[in-house]
């Protein structure tokens, strides 16, 4: 449980930052540091006059910094949490609250506020919060070092992982925290850590007397470091234990764990919890991802327009068949969609690929033949700028596909996809992606996925707007194309 004490001292510290916002603002409109810096004169100044429209700015502004400060952040009493993690977490609410405050001068014509002016807000809420949060963590640190606001900790698991996190810990005397030994997962365990001679790592016992250690001995948290497929039973009964006895539980799950849990979401249904481990956080940077993929692909659409009717053309000329090549492809989470692209080869170009098979160059479920011999000759010169592709646009308006992710696969190469392979089917499927812009067919099939599987691991729109800016120069060059 938390102290009454602890609560104290952050709902003082919450008001503290909202004070040290409000004092800064009110300085700056009464004391007009702009005019100092520009060498005027103050009593030139027009004396101030309050309005019905300031205190609703104000009332507005101050529930704006108070959800602001909330959101980024975390007034907990929560020793864990590092020092560049607290800054960076301020320079984020001060920037916000600063943005914040121009938004609702422009809409109140608060004059006060220039660039200047602006600027020194930004600064002087950034510097207060700073230096306070560095005040508080010497004096406890102080306190910490004399004795006091210790707290006691029970690590459960005798592992390499576990020795690892006691050692961070240890290393650190400004968390206050205090170990008084560890619980073993089973009594081998505990013998192995014994003959590996950690003296000064005392095991008090195993999992299976967890009960008697949390009576017997003083324990303010318990934290555990413990395999979560391997021990989730367990760690769910020392959840329980602990939460018996009013213990603060903290899981230090190793990378792997970590990544699973990350975005961990609690929900209620029909009175019901409802645990969702995976659950999109990244709302936003998706719906400009869309604003892009539409406002681009009708942008390109409405410019290349005569090119693609010249080449719609030729096609209809040069080769009996339809202009347009239609294919089903697996789409994002294997839904399958139709896939327009200008049509480069002879009309029974699917026919003849079992044929041909014997001809295959690339390794993996992939087909591709280099000088395949059904490709038009208008087709080989469409396939080798990608304006083969260019049809594919009218599939990023649908929805259906993105400008930038990987290449939608056929139903049949999805079937011998590898387990990990099948991760690429996660988002939607794009006309460009890092496969395309790194030479394309000269990429074996195993790193083509694992470019695709890194892609959707570390997704981003800014991610997104390289990869597009690289298949300009890869387009007009031709690499990798055939």
């Amino acid at each position: 449980m938390i102290r009454l004490r602890h609560k104290l001292l952050i709902q003082m510290f919450r008001l503290f930052d909202q004070f040290a916002l409000a004092a800064t603002a009110l300085a700056i409109i009464y004391l007009r540091p702009e005019i100092a810096f520009q060498g005027g004169d103050r009593s030139m100044l027009l004396e101030a006059t309050f309005r019905f429209e300031d205190a609703v700015g104000m009332l507005i502004l101050a529930v704006g910094w108070i959800g602001i400060f909330d959101y980024f952040i975390r007034y907990k009493a929560d020793r864990l949490v590092g020092l560049n993690t607290q800054l960076l977490n301020l320079v984020k609410a001060t920037s916000v609250a600063t943005f914040w405050l121009m938004v609702v001068s422009a809409i109140f014509s608060v004059k006060s506020f220039n660039i200047l002016n602006i600027a020194i807000f930004f600064g002087a809420v950034t510097v207060i919060g700073i230096f306070s949060r560095l005040f508080l963590r010497v004096l406890l640190l102080s306190a910490r070092k004399s004795g006091y606001n210790y707290r006691y900790l029970l690590v459960i698991g005798a592992n390499q992982r576990a020795c690892e996190v006691a050692s961070k810990i240890d290393s650190k005397a400004e968390l206050g925290y205090k170990i008084i030994g560890f619980v073993a997962e089973t009594d081998e365990a505990m013998e192995e850590w014994q003959q590996r001679n950690r003296s000064n790592r005392k095991v008090l016992g195993v999992l299976s007397d967890l009960r008697e250690i949390l009576t017997q001995e003083r324990v303010d948290e318990v934290i555990v470091c413990l395999p979560v497929d391997a021990r989730f039973s367990d760690i769910t009964r020392i959840v329980q234990h602990a939460r018996d006895l009013g213990i603060v539980v903290r899981l230090m799950p190793d990378f792997a764990d970590g990544t699973l849990l990350r975005n961990l979401h609690v929900e209620e249904f029909e009175d019901e919890y409802v645990v969702t481990l995976f659950r999109e956080q990244m709302l936003i940077q998706l719906l400009l991802k869309r604003v892009i993929d539409t406002a681009l692909s009708l942008a390109v659409l409405i410019v290349l327009f005569p090119v693609m009717a010249v080449v719609a053309l030729l096609i209809k000329i040069t080769s009996p068949g339809p202009v347009l090549f239609v294919q089903n492809r697996v789409g994002m989470n294997q839904r399958q969609f139709k896939l327009y692209k200008f049509r480069s080869m002879v009309v029974d170009a699917e026919e003849r690929k079992k044929e041909l098979a014997h001809l295959n160059e690339r390794d993996g479920p992939a087909f591709k033949i280099e000088n395949d011999p059904r490709i038009t000759r208008i087709g080989r010169f469409i396939r080798k700028t990608s304006i083969d592709e260019l049809p594919q646009l009218f599939n990023v308006l649908s929805g259906e596909m993105s400008l930038v992710g990987p290449r939608p696969p056929l139903p049949d190469e999805v079937k011998k996809y590898e387990w990990l392979f099948r991760k690429r089917l996660s988002v939607k499927p794009g006309i460009t992606c890092i496969w395309q812009i790194s030479g394309r067919n000269n990429v074996s099939f195993d790193r083509w996925m694992q470019m695709d599987h890194e892609y959707v691991e570390n997704w981003s729109l800014l991610l997104d707007l390289k990869i597009l800016l690289k298949t300009v120069p890869a387009v007009l060059l031709s690499r990798g194309a055939s």
